[in-house]
């Protein structure tokens, strides 16, 4: 009998213990689940991507170049080819299967001589079509003035345009194209990033509880503090003794480190295309809301009066106009103090609005100052 109660005990341990488990268990993934990696709300200062942007020619065109019209085309042409040996008169220069673009391309951090890169061709002139074009050799400067890449190669414009004579298509943007891997590297970009001794990380979007989260989460790695946040948005990171010169690897542990980022309380409105986006954490006070929706609708009937036999009358046209009102029949719907996102999206469910009418509510409830969160319209 003893043993058969030993065994009871033992077993409704077990079980507690085991039910304590999945608990924590539960608990630690549903923390972990909004979790992120530093590496994707954080940038490390001084490691970003540089613009380029050039002027050139794209040839080959099927008659949809720019015209005469655009005359610094013309000019471009007439100096190209001056410096190939060829002597030409601008006013004899009249072709229309070339158009003047703006070539632009983002170069990536850490690029060296050699590699390629994806420039975009953008026409500036009264160009068609960019279809089936060629982009003769243009240098990419960067915001010093030195050139950092030259791009050449056929244009990839993913569209089409054709027309005729009393009608024409097109898809998608055809005057502005892609060169996929056109543009080549031709200057490294210098920076000795293993021989720093510190570092400073940026977050994208500024809150001090983020970054104070994001500096507890790199302290604990090591047992000498060596993060700490300098504001809202900065994170100041002195390198260890043991990672000198050995920075990639240290940036990547950092990197791959997870916290959970803070949002505050946000309503996101654009009124253009009446969307409405709410964060979790967007709470309002008690208050009653009550939305009844008033139409009026206009229609017009056109009728044909007839004259009447041999009274010399004429056939017009008599409008007939009808309206009518009708008004929505929605009560008051309360809703308590505290209330979450969910609450809210059901009751004003209940109330069967639009997100147009939704605009309009919530600029009611911030107004009343019922809304425990920032308006934002976009």
């Amino acid at each position: 009998m003893a043993m058969n109660q030993a065994g009871r005990h033992c077993t409704r341990r077990f079980a507690t213990a085991a039910l304590a488990a999945l608990l924590i268990l539960l608990l630690v993934g549903s923390a972990g689940a909004a979790a992120v990696r530093i590496k994707d709300i954080a940038n490390i200062k001084g490691v970003r991507n540089n613009q380029l942007v050039g002027y050139g020619l794209v040839v080959g065109l099927d008659g949809t170049g720019d015209g005469n019209r655009s005359s610094f085309t013309v000019q471009s042409m007439v100096s190209m080819l001056e410096k190939m040996g060829v002597t030409v008169d601008a006013k004899d220069v009249r072709v229309k299967n070339v158009a003047a673009v703006m070539v632009t391309a983002d170069l990536p951090p850490f690029a060296r001589a050699g590699g390629r890169i994806d420039a975009l061709v953008s026409s500036i002139g009264d160009a068609q079509n960019l279809q089936g074009g060629t982009l003769l050799l243009t240098p990419l400067r960067a915001a010093n003035g030195q050139v950092y890449a030259v791009a050449q190669g056929p244009v990839n414009t993913g569209g089409f345009q054709a027309s005729g004579a009393g009608a024409s298509i097109s898809k998608n943007f055809p005057t502005v194209g892609r060169l996929i891997g056109g543009a080549l590297v031709e200057r490294d970009i210098h920076a000795d990033f293993n021989q720093r001794t510190s570092l400073t990380l940026s977050l994208q979007r500024p809150d001090f509880t983020t970054v104070t989260r994001v500096a507890d989460a790199i302290n604990g790695l090591f047992f000498d503090p060596i993060a700490a946040a300098a504001d809202a948005g900065t994170i100041e990171l002195q390198v260890p003794p043991s990672y000198a010169g050995k920075l990639v690897e240290l940036v990547a542990m950092i990197e791959a480190l997870e916290v959970t980022p803070d949002v505050t309380a946000r309503v996101v409105i654009n009124e253009r295309t009446g969307t409405v986006v709410m964060g979790e954490n967007v709470r309002i006070n008690t208050i009653a809301i009550a939305h009844g929706n008033l139409s009026i609708i206009v229609k017009e009937y056109p009728r044909v009066s007839q004259p009447l036999p041999f009274s010399e009358g004429e056939t017009v046209l008599v409008p007939d106009t009808q309206v009518s009102i009708g008004e929505g029949e929605n009560q008051l719907v309360v809703l308590p103090e505290g209330t979450s996102i969910g609450e809210v999206v059901n009751a004003l469910n209940a109330l069967g609005v639009s997100p147009r009418d939704l605009i309009a509510i919530f600029q009611a409830i911030k107004s009343a100052g019922a809304l425990q969160a920032e308006l934002e319209v976009i």
